[in-house]
């Protein structure tokens, strides 16, 4: 298996651990209305006063599923770093997805300071998107490397 392929699947098991974390906290955590960041009227420091809050002093399911949302979204930016590099055709796939991960982590951090379903909706949508781009980038890179060693 190639590295671009691994890369793509291990992104597909990490967005599944994602999901279940986050239905852990949707059943069964119930955020506080006040707590630093929540209603900022600012959304880039409240967005960093609320994720900096769940992380360390939040329910503990939130805080697993955050800090884990920014572990994946530090992964999805290096999926797309050696998708580049490696010049791999999911190239396309491997942006498509880490811009969905970022995405549904800044509706995460929506969700939580300012309480909007939308927003979790929104965080569930892009979750879908990330997951179709890397196991398309995961079949693009195997059909490459299949390719490769047919030629």
């Amino acid at each position: 298996m190639t590295r671009p392929a691994a890369v793509n699947i291990a992104a597909c098991a990490l967005l599944a651990v994602q999901y279940l974390l986050g239905m852990v906290v949707n059943v069964y955590v119930v955020l506080p209305a006040r707590h630093p960041g929540a209603d900022a009227g600012d959304y880039f420091s409240g967005a960093a006063a609320g994720l900096a809050w769940v992380v360390a002093d939040g329910p503990g399911w939130a805080a697993a599923h955050a800090a884990f949302g920014m572990a994946l979204a530090a992964a999805a930016i290096a999926a797309v770093v050696l998708a580049w590099r490696a010049g791999t055709p999911a190239r396309g796939a491997s942006v498509a997805g880490g811009l969905a991960v970022i995405g549904a982590g800044f509706n995460g951090v929506s969700f939580l300071d300012y309480g909007h379903a939308f927003s979790s909706m929104i965080m569930a949508g892009l979750w879908a998107l990330a997951l179709g781009s890397y196991l398309t980038g995961a079949l693009l890179a195997v059909r490459s490397q299949r390719q490769v060693m047919g030629s």
